[in-house]
């Protein structure tokens, strides 16, 4: 009869290893979680916002807005900082939108990364109003 040996690992499967999260991760999942926020118009400045508007009209340059824009992060290995630029609608109360934004980027963040968010600074850099195009809109009607 042959003899089974059984050779007990220690630590459950998950604890075997290290797992890395990128800036960029972070980065991304703060800036889909602020945009989500109603009265957010945007994320950067109008500068930022209109170099981005026309990097997604080159060809090749990539799809779509970039969801980093605005948003920049420290991350370490267990935690993160994080700083935003945002652009609000016209007529919101900018500290709500901002209490808002900071909730729903810190749970986003702890929930998916795993990283405790120490702070989440935002700087609100304009106003949408109601009568102003965006950038985009006014380029593609003159082409």
């Amino acid at each position: 009869m042959t003899e089974i040996t059984a050779v007990r690992r220690s630590g459950a499967p998950a604890s075997r290893g290290r797992t890395t999260v990128a800036d960029v991760v972070v980065e991304k999942i703060a800036g889909m979680a602020a945009r989500d926020v109603p009265g957010v118009h945007a994320l950067g400045s109008g500068f930022a916002r209109s170099m981005g508007s026309m990097r997604e009209r080159m060809p090749g340059a990539g799809s779509g807005k970039s969801v980093t824009r605005g948003v920049s992060v420290e991350v370490g290995e267990k935690q993160a900082a994080i700083d935003l630029e945002i652009v609000v609608d016209y007529g919101v109360s900018i500290t709500d939108v901002a209490g808002e934004v900071r909730e729903n980027v810190i749970s986003a963040v702890e929930r998916m990364a795993d990283r405790e968010v120490v702070e989440v600074n935002i700087t609100v850099s304009d106003v949408k109003l109601p009568d102003e195009e965006d950038e985009g809109e006014e380029r593609q009607r003159i082409q």
